[in-house]
């Protein structure tokens, strides 16, 4: 692996072929750039910069996959998380539509016990004004009954008063009395 590094370095310092003088002179700037970066090179290989390189990178590609299979389960838990509540929400979307089903029906029931209570109200105040309808004939017809009475009485007592004599008043009490003593004996 060397071999192959020191072989791409000098092909990269090609160009040092232009400068003026040797080339493998300590006074070509070109060859002095050329030797610092392979023994820079040699440096960071013997001290095993690329292995601890490479594994910094394996350590951050571990705790990116931590972190993408984190993800995935907290975006798993989310999902589970979403589903429930979406089921509790049809859930509760159902609960209600069946509470507002229930109190339409209560309405209903209401109303037709209202209807009923009403009509059954309506029938009791007509029989009572009905009653009190008959009530004031019934009492309309006595007066008319007791005003005939007293004035065929007044009539009766004027037409008697001006035709019966005394004979005939005592005779009719006489009479009177001896119908009272038959009945009673």
């Amino acid at each position: 692996m060397k071999h192959l590094l020191s072989l791409a370095l000098i092909a990269a310092a090609s160009p040092a072929f232009a400068a003026s003088g040797p080339f493998f002179s300590l006074k070509n700037t070109d060859f002095i750039v050329l030797i610092a970066f392979i023994v820079f090179i040699g440096v960071l290989v013997y001290f095993k910069v690329p292995g601890m390189i490479g594994g910094l990178l394996d350590k951050r590609a571990e705790g990116i996959k931590a972190d993408l299979a984190e993800a995935r389960a907290l975006r798993e838990e989310a999902q589970t998380i979403l589903a429930s509540y979406e089921r509790k929400q049809k859930e509760v979307a159902e609960q209600a539509a069946q509470i507002v089903d229930h109190a339409k029906r209560d309405a209903q029931a209401a109303a037709d016990v209202a209807k009923e209570d009403l009509k059954a109200s309506i029938t009791r105040r007509i029989a009572a004004a009905e009653d009190q309808i008959k009530s004031a004939q019934d009492a309309a017809v006595k007066e008319v009954r007791d005003t005939a009475v007293a004035v065929s009485i007044g009539a009766a007592k004027d037409l008697i008063a001006k035709n019966m004599t005394a004979a005939d008043g005592n005779k009719l009490i006489e009479d009177a009395i001896s119908d009272v003593e038959a009945k009673l004996h």
